[in-house]
């Protein structure tokens, strides 16, 4: 078409009406996008809620936007109106209709009035503070819309999905911590007397304290995806809730551990009585044994023998009494440490029994060694050797009487020792009594 207008070349009427229904199928999804927005859940919910902080601030804006949007709609409706009307006139328009129909689908023929007011509560969306009234294009204004559509959308979503996921866990939480709490209580864990009830109080401030904020300032828990565009691109931030769930669960473990010290307790201290009895006995047969060896052998360092620690009978007096009322938060960590403490006495006083008896054990050593050669040598036939009865009769005198010098004894027993081996080693074969003689011990 070659005639032209303020706008550039005239459009015929094939245009026209392709431009009308592209125009109207615009409309149409916008129209339902801004229904859907004004039933949003979150936006009702925005509109009822006294909120603080940056969703106070970004919701004032979301609102003027959304309240512009609409007068763009409303301008948008009535232009699409007045050029369907234009070209219902006639089923073929005059070149004067399509001049008028070019300029109201092409040009700036669109004027908003009264937006200056609402474009100067949002001066990021829309350029800064416009005239009392401005002028558009239909292409312009759909633009428009759609960045005030995404902006507002964005706000309502991202609040929408705070409140969503947030309240709900931060209550569900909220009352596992009742119930914690009168878990805690039963078993004596109180604030001021146990730390996980200090843990306790501290997370139920907290918990409280996260929610109001929550629903009063939803935006402040919300994290944008980074490089996304989308509309409710993001996550809740969760950091505080999960921080005080996992100190929750350390506290209901802590009091699983004195609920188990409530239900073994009295076995718990039974045990240790034993282990701490056995301990008591062990100390007092070392106490005799060392009596025994201070008779029984001389020239000998015999160390000494300590009593019973009373600290150790104290504790677990103490831990009966807590026992008795109930105190099982103050059981629990007095049991553990009583434990391994009664088990260290019972090893020290086994080590003590065993330094104190080792002289004996020596002695005892000394004369399995000299009857075993003493019973090898008379199996060989060499039972009445002169020389070997008196070193052996010596040795003998020296183990078996008191007090025992065990030095001198076991030199006595390897004189005893080293003849029976050279008479054995010097000594023809006995046909019947075996092969040749074993000289590295007293053989069998």
């Amino acid at each position: 078409m070659g005639d032209t207008g303020p706008t550039g070349p005239v459009m015929d009427r094939d245009e026209v009406d392709r431009a009308l229904a592209r125009l109207g199928a615009e409309h149409e999804a916008i129209e339902t996008s801004l229904l859907a927005l004004q039933d949003h859940a979150g936006r009702r919910l925005l509109e009822g809620a006294e909120l603080t902080g940056v969703t106070s601030e970004r919701w004032a804006a979301a609102e003027a936007s959304i309240t512009l949007l609409w007068t763009y709609f409303d301008a948008y409706t009535g232009a699409l109106r007045t050029a369907r009307e234009i070209r219902s006139r006639r089923r073929w328009s005059s070149r004067e209709d399509l001049v008028e129909l070019t300029e109201l689908l092409r040009g700036e023929a669109v004027t908003v009035a009264g937006s200056a007011a609402a474009t100067a509560n949002a001066p990021t969306l829309h350029g800064g503070p416009g005239r009392l009234s401005e002028r558009y294009s239909l292409a312009t204004l759909v633009d428009r819309m759609n960045q005030l559509y995404a902006t507002s959308l964005d706000m309502v979503v991202a609040a929408d999905a705070v409140w969503s996921a947030l309240p709900a866990r931060i209550d569900l939480l909220a009352a596992e911590l009742q119930r914690t709490r009168r878990l805690a209580h039963s078993v004596g864990v109180r604030p001021g007397e146990h730390p996980a009830g200090d843990d306790l109080e501290r997370i139920t401030r907290t918990l409280a304290k996260l929610r109001e904020q929550v629903v009063s300032d939803p935006l402040a828990f919300w994290r944008p995806a980074e490089g996304s565009s989308a509309p409710g691109g993001g996550r809740p931030d969760t950091m505080v809730y999960d921080r005080e769930a996992r100190a929750l669960e350390d506290v209901r473990r802590e009091i699983d551990a004195v609920l188990a010290v409530r239900q073994d307790a009295e076995q718990r201290i039974v045990r240790l009585r034993d282990v701490l009895s056995r301990a008591d006995r062990t100390l007092a047969e070392a106490r005799t044994a060392r009596g025994e060896v201070l008779a029984k052998i001389a020239a000998t360092e015999v160390p000494v023998v300590s009593g019973p620690p009373i600290v150790l009978q104290e504790q677990l007096a103490a831990a009966a009494e807590y026992r008795r009322h109930a105190q099982w938060h103050r059981l629990s960590p007095l049991l553990e440490s009583l434990e391994e403490k009664a088990e260290d006495e019972l090893l020290r006083a086994r080590e003590s029994l065993t330094a104190v008896t080792a002289p004996l054990a020596v002695r005892a050593e000394l004369r399995g060694r000299l009857d075993a050669y003493k019973a090898k040598v008379a199996r060989l036939g060499f039972a009445e050797d002169p020389e070997l009865v008196e070193k052996y009769e010596k040795a003998r005198r020296m183990l078996w009487s008191a007090p025992c010098d065990l030095r001198v004894a076991e030199q006595a027993v390897l004189r005893y020792q080293y003849a029976a081996v050279e008479l054995l080693g010097s000594a023809p074969r006995v046909p019947g009594q075996g092969g040749p003689v074993d000289r590295t011990g007293p053989g069998a």
